[in-house]
């Protein structure tokens, strides 16, 4: 079989498992096996593709018509321009978030010191040492699995972030100017309704925001005072449908500038606040306040 006739091959079989970008898919994956370039492919369409190589693109093939995400075959996927690495121990990092990233990258200054809650793969805290010198950067996640994907990641995209298991703030100390977070924010009973990609291979505890979709959100809301410096940001990823009621817990907490960004599909995809000058902390508070 020729180059030319594997991928024709690779297309009409992803096609067939209603895979909706089966061309695009079936050329990564080519790509993959062969480990081939677009030129190579133009130069040598007409030539026959070794036996070895051939196999290893049927097995890919296979497990993408089988949906699993293409990402988790290749092993990586680009975000902010910069190369990831990725398996089924993290979501996969998605366009949306971006708009996360870029609006954390309005506040983030030289010298800052940076928490991301439930960091995945790293993708957001890497993004935005990558773009800010001498940011300071610590990162949570309560998969030990996760963490591992995450510090390969810095490494892999040459920055210092200190990573730390944690369920969101058990384990983080000190204080911070700035605090991003992609928590699991889907509310269980739609978990069903995922296309099969996200229901059954990603880890569903990165994704299941429990009863509302809320839970997440209220817990980093609730202790968040006691690690976000006075006139600090936080910035959260949001479910497109989630602004309305984010944007109350925060302004509930007393969180000022209150603010909804849209991401490029015009969907509601960041919320963010600022802590005020004249928060107290817990430790601070009179006994009967902490006990409320």
């Amino acid at each position: 079989m020729t180059y030319r006739e594997a991928f024709h091959y690779g297309s009409q079989m992803l096609a067939m498992a209603d895979i909706a970008e089966s061309m695009t898919d079936a050329w990564f994956l080519l790509e993959m096996a062969c480990r081939i370039d677009r030129s190579f492919y133009y130069l040598h369409m007409e030539d026959e593709l070794p036996e070895e190589q051939f196999s290893e693109y049927e097995i890919a093939l296979k497990k993408r018509a089988e949906h699993v995400p293409l990402q988790y075959i290749t092993g990586e996927t680009e975000f902010m321009g910069l190369k990831f690495k990725v398996n089924s121990n993290v979501l996969i990092p998605r366009q949306d978030t971006e708009t996360l990233v870029e609006e954390a990258l309005k506040a983030v200054r030289p010298g800052m010191h940076v928490l991301d809650l439930c960091t995945g793969s790293g993708c957001i805290i890497v993004s935005i040492l990558h773009n800010v010198e001498q940011v300071q950067g610590f990162a949570t996640d309560i998969s030990k699995q996760a963490i591992n994907v995450a510090k390969e990641n810095a490494r892999m995209n040459d920055v210092s972030v200190l990573f730390e298991r944690s369920d969101l703030f058990d384990h983080v100390t000190g204080t911070y100017d700035v605090i991003v977070s992609n928590p699991p924010y889907i509310p269980t009973g739609e978990l069903p309704d995922l296309m099969p990609e996200v229901r059954l291979f990603e880890p569903e505890e990165a994704l299941d925001g429990r009863e509302d979709g809320l839970y997440f959100y209220r817990r980093i809301i609730a202790d968040c005072g006691d690690y976000l410096k006075p006139g600090g940001r936080i910035l959260f990823e949001i479910g497109y449908d989630q602004g309305e009621a984010v944007s109350a817990l925060l302004r509930e907490a007393g969180f000022t500038d209150v603010q909804v960004i849209k991401d490029l599909a015009r969907h509601d995809r960041v919320v963010s606040g600022i802590l005020p000058q004249d928060a107290v902390k817990r430790d601070e508070r009179p006994e009967d306040v902490k006990k409320g």
